[in-house]
């Protein structure tokens, strides 16, 4: 989220050559830009000489028992599965890409640099991945900082998949938990963090504290 594209083209969703506009020095200046993680798909398929659904379904998928299928909207595209799923997914990342014995990802380092703050400017970023416990965040849509905690009432060891919708994938190392919500908009309509996650964390405290 640091690329320096122009985050103000009317459509950023557009991964266009006439939309991926220069703006700001690389790595100057942190925004959430959907166009530039809709390119990792075809980053990753030139990498390893596939398509990208065939090189997912081989490394991940498939190895770990989830639904689902990748949906083509527009520019971009959104994965589609189910609660179990998507835990399994949690459970893979809360044992550190290890499932039931069988290193799925076994780049330690980059794991580590996944979910830890991967730049100077979104303390509560790692590699798409989101970060409980800084004391500062940045939000989708704004350029903003906040002060304080992305989601005050979470453990501070949370790292979170935040999707559009109030979709939630939290995983808490220290309390050895993955949580999925998949339910409706809760009514801010936000891709990514929004203060339903605070409230949500509000009720899951009352069961597990």
């Amino acid at each position: 989220m640091t690329t320096g594209l122009d985050y103000t083209v009317p459509n950023n969703n557009c991964t266009d050559p006439e939309c991926l506009i220069y703006k700001d020095e690389p790595n100057s200046f942190w925004y959430y830009h959907n166009a530039t993680y809709t390119t990792l798909h075809n980053i990753v398929s030139g990498a390893v000489g596939t398509d990208f659904d065939s090189y997912f379904i081989a490394k991940l998928k498939s190895k770990i028992g989830m639904q689902g299928a990748w949906i083509p909207f527009g520019y971009f595209k959104l994965y589609y599965s189910n609660a179990r799923s998507m835990a399994r997914f949690g459970l893979l990342n809360l044992n550190k890409g290890v499932w039931n014995g069988t290193t799925i990802l076994d780049d330690s380092d980059y794991f580590n640099a996944m979910t830890n703050t991967s730049q100077n400017h979104n303390k509560a970023y790692g590699y798409l991945w989101w970060l409980n416990g800084k004391d500062s965040f940045r939000g989708p849509g704004l350029t903003q900082e906040f002060q304080g905690k992305l989601i005050p009432n979470a453990p501070d060891d949370l790292i979170a998949g935040l999707g559009k919708n109030d979709q939630k994938m939290y995983v808490i190392p220290s309390r050895n938990l993955v949580i999925i919500r998949m339910g409706d908009d809760a009514g801010e309509a936000l891709l990514g963090p929004s203060s339903f996650d605070n409230d949500l964390w509000a009720e899951i405290n009352k069961l597990i504290n």
